[in-house]
């Protein structure tokens, strides 16, 4: 599948496979703005690209392990690229100050882009009965 990007400054880095077999294709980090409100601070991270995603598939952006060695959370826990956006796609992350975080250069997250069914809902009175039925969270046992 051909996907159409556009770098938006010099130094952007086209995503790529760091192995063969991988599904997400990492994201550079071209930019860096940190940003503190009263309750929280945000790290914004700038990739340079932005991208023309055909219309029935949508780019998600999920964090790459390595998150799990910084004091960072991906906001949206995975970031929705809609086909019709075509602006600078960003990461941004809670960051606890003080703790570490990535850098300009480094790879911030894993871009995977999918196709996706359109569905219409059906309203009905009961719904089909289930080993699971109703249990919530934490209903396996676990």
């Amino acid at each position: 599948m051909n996907i159409k990007i556009k770098k938006l400054l010099k130094n952007t880095i086209t995503p790529t496979y760091s192995k063969q077999g991988d599904a997400g294709m990492d994201l550079t980090a071209i930019s860096k703005n940190v940003i503190n409100t009263d309750t929280h601070s945000y790290i914004e991270y700038g990739t340079g690209l932005a991208f023309e995603i055909p219309k029935g598939y949508v780019g998600l952006i999920f964090p790459r392990s390595s998150i799990s060695n910084t004091g960072m959370i991906q906001t949206n826990s995975v970031s929705v690229i809609d086909s019709g956006y075509r602006g600078e796609v960003t990461c941004r992350f809670k960051w606890i100050p003080g703790t570490t975080d990535y850098n300009v250069g480094d790879r911030i997250g894993q871009l995977i882009i999918i196709p996706y069914p359109q569905v219409e809902f059906e309203e009905v009175e009961e719904l089909s009965d289930t080993e699971r039925g109703s249990s919530g969270y934490g209903s396996s046992g676990k």
